[in-house]
């Protein structure tokens, strides 16, 4: 098996649960695609949601996605499920300190 490693998706135990984030924000690999798959495009999502967050950031969190799709199916699924809310942006923002 081909050993695959990401420029800006890291793992931190005890941020957001220790799953795939993009490194340097708090922004899980499962909030982008959660707003992809529920209507953001790559240039809106980062516009209103996560100006914080680089063109290559989030296609590197749809590569990350590509390889790791149950992982990451599970994440989005269970962060959807209560009331079958639609994720928004307010998801990809820091809780305030």
């Amino acid at each position: 098996m081909i050993e695959r490693s990401y420029r800006y998706i890291v793992r931190t135990p005890g941020v957001r649960g220790g799953n795939a984030r993009i490194e340097g924000t708090r922004v899980a690999v499962h909030d982008v695609i959660g707003l992809l798959q529920t209507g953001e495009t790559v240039d809106s999502l980062i516009a209103r949601c996560s100006p914080e967050l680089t063109r290559a950031q989030v296609y590197e969190s749809l590569a990350y996605y590509e390889d790791h799709r149950g992982e990451i199916d599970v994440l989005v699924a269970r962060q959807m499920s209560p009331a079958d809310s639609r994720p928004s942006c307010s998801m990809t923002t820091s809780p305030p300190t």
